[in-house]
Parts: C-alpha cells; structure tokens; sequence
C-alpha cells in the first residue's frame, strides 16, 4: 500500500502562516515575486505540483525580479560564512586546490565585469572543475543568451532547495 500523504515538509509548508512559509521560500529563492507566486499557489497536493509551480514562476520573472534572484547567491567557491545552505550546495569545491579557487575566482570577476552579476550555476553535484569549465565557455556567451542560462540554473536551484524543503522531516 502506498502512502497519499505529502512529504512532512510539504504538509509543513502548507499548513504554515503566510509569514513563515515567506520567510521558508525566501531561502528558497531571493526574488520576491517568486515567493508571492508560490504563496498563492498554496496548499500543494504533491511535491510535482509545488515544483512545478516553481517552475511557472521562475519562467515569469522579470529582468528586475531575476536579478534579485541572483543577488542572493554567493559567488562560486565564496560560500557565505556560516551558510549551511551555500557550503552544502558548492562542495563540489571544497577539495579544490589553491590554483582551482585563484581560477575560479579570476572567472568570477571576469563574469560580473561581463555580466554585472555573480557566475550562476547549480553547483550540486559539480565538481570544482566542472564549475570552473562551465564558467569558462559562458563567459564567451551573449548577454541574452546568458539572461536565458541564469534563469535555467535559478530554476534547478530552486527546485534542489524545495525538494530538500519538502522531504525535510523537521519545522522549517
């Protein structure tokens, strides 16, 4: 027999009042309009429901809500200090070496000279090699071409923070 009752962190998620399930997205994801967009979309009968709302939202924010987005992101093997979140999440990059940190760094501010904003990328499950190759070649892209990249990574984040959110069996 199978079980149709959502994961405890949705359950959670949706039984929360409005400024604690706020402040539960917002580590999700920093632009606001996407919060606002999942908390109306609110309760979520499955975890694909609530993923893919996240989905729609992130495919709908504007330039301004993107770049908030992305402003709440570290920059690639710079986890903020004492974030559990960004160190888990770049750990492709705790065993790099001291010439890989020096390039990914260098790329980094090449990028946000470029780009005018932090190298975004899903760094769960990359290694620190594959976050600097992938750093390399998207320095060559078209600011449009890589407004489209930025939103595609935020969306796979997104979606690694809510299943983590979702499946966690302890209060947000």
């Amino acid at each position: 027999m199978t079980s149709t009752s959502p994961p405890p962190g949705l359950a959670r998620l949706n039984a929360l009042e409005e400024p604690a399930a706020r402040a539960a997205l917002h580590e999700v994801c920093a632009a606001t309009a996407w919060v606002k967009h999942l908390l109306a979309a609110r309760p979520y009968a499955t975890a694909d429901a609530l993923y893919t709302e996240s989905d729609t939202a992130t495919a709908a924010l504007s330039a301004a809500d993107l770049d908030e987005a992305v402003a709440g992101h570290p920059p690639i093997g710079r986890p903020r200090p004492g974030d559990p979140v960004s160190a888990r999440e770049q750990r492709g990059m705790a065993g790099a070496s001291d010439a890989l940190r020096a390039e990914l760094l260098e790329l980094n501010l090449a990028y946000q000279e470029r780009f005018g904003h932090v190298f975004l990328i899903c760094a769960t499950g990359r290694t620190g090699e594959e976050m600097r190759d992938a750093a390399r070649e998207r320095l060559g892209d078209t600011p449009e071409r890589e407004r489209a990249t930025v939103r595609t990574e935020l969306g796979r984040i997104n979606r690694v923070r809510l299943a983590r959110l979702v499946e966690e069996d302890r209060p947000a």
